[in-house]
């Protein structure tokens, strides 16, 4: 169990395994939450969100031998709304859940590009592979056709490219070639008139997030800009969305996601899709360092922003997961 969920615990987590953990305790504790006369969603919530993933499964696995049912069917028939949703979330294994956000971000009339742009920016390749897996498995298509039947051109190939789990994932860094790269990506699009975006992709969506960090030094060195500013002078739509979102994840992962949570809790109405799925999915990841900054991003806690735009069970999840209220 430890090896499979290893690619999705870091060591800046909110959520940790819990040390007294009996896993046939736990499903008979759920079993009584949810065959009671009304739901006792105080319980549920309790053990699930004070649980990590992989102990998460072992409930799954026991409740369904005693209950005869997948635990997530269960929940789902007691639970409605943004709480059903974001318990639902908890459970499954964390390449699955991706897998299905991505599905829900390419289903019916609209491309969600922004959930696209996200998930396949900010996992490593080895997370992209078990997701791909994950994705094949339920939906027996990949992950590669329906993001081609569903999005076009440059931003369709650079999707593809990080689909693929194409990224260099070793720590190590050449000053070298981040001094040669510097150079290409110069050279296809401040340096020319046009733009060669193919080069853009093989230099964003290949190398590491280290080595990325140093080439965007260079650049700036070489052509005394930003490697955002060009970019943004340099492309346009979906594309251009995607490789800032590579430069801001390659720059400061935790700082991408504090402004993407910043986007779905303010304005007129609360983006739950968004907000569920950075929460659970970093939750064992880098959720610490998120919290920390958004802090330094916008002057509140990420606890405090949350409390003041979400309420009731649902509200009491989110904040389980988020943690503490720094």
């Amino acid at each position: 169990m430890a090896t499979m969920a290893s690619v999705w615990v870091g060591s800046r987590g909110t959520i940790r395994d819990y040390s007294g953990f009996n896993a046939s305790r736990d499903a008979d504790a759920i079993r009584r939450a949810i065959r009671g006369i009304g739901t006792d969603e105080k319980t549920l919530i309790d053990i699930i969100t004070g649980r990590s993933n992989a102990q998460r499964q072992l409930i799954a696995k026991e409740y369904k031998a005693a209950a005869g049912k997948e635990l997530k069917d269960a929940l789902k028939g007691d639970l409605s709304g943004n709480l059903e949703s974001v318990m639902v979330a908890l459970v499954m294994p964390p390449a699955l859940f991706d897998a299905k956000q991505l599905k829900k971000s390419m289903k019916g009339s609209g491309t969600d590009e922004q959930a696209l742009i996200e998930i396949l920016a900010s996992r490593t390749s080895k997370q992209m592979k078990e997701v791909a897996q994950g994705y094949y498995t339920v939906y027996k298509k990949s992950l590669g056709d329906d993001i081609s039947s569903d999005t076009t051109g440059d931003f369709r190939k650079a999707l593809l490219t990080l689909a693929d789990s194409r990224r260099d994932e070793s720590q190590r860094v050449d000053e070298q070639v981040a001094k040669k790269d510097a150079q290409i990506l110069y050279n296809a699009g401040e340096k020319r008139w046009g733009t060669d975006e193919d080069k853009f992709v093989e230099v964003l969506c290949f190398s590491s997030f280290p080595q990325l960090k140093l080439t965007f030094d260079e650049y700036r060195n070489l052509s005394g800009k930003k490697i955002e500013d060009s970019i943004k002078g340099e492309l346009s739509g979906h594309f251009e969305d995607l490789l800032l979102a590579i430069v801001k994840c390659a720059n400061n992962t935790p700082a991408f996601f504090a402004e993407r949570l910043n986007k779905c809790l303010k304005g007129a109405g609360t983006d739950e899709f968004t907000l569920n799925r950075i929460l659970v999915s970093r939750s064992e990841i880098d959720l610490l360092d998120i919290r920390a900054e958004y802090k330094r991003l916008y002057g509140v806690s990420l606890y405090s922003a949350i409390k003041s735009d979400t309420s009731g069970d649902y509200g009491t999840t989110l904040l389980r997961i988020c943690g503490g209220d720094e």
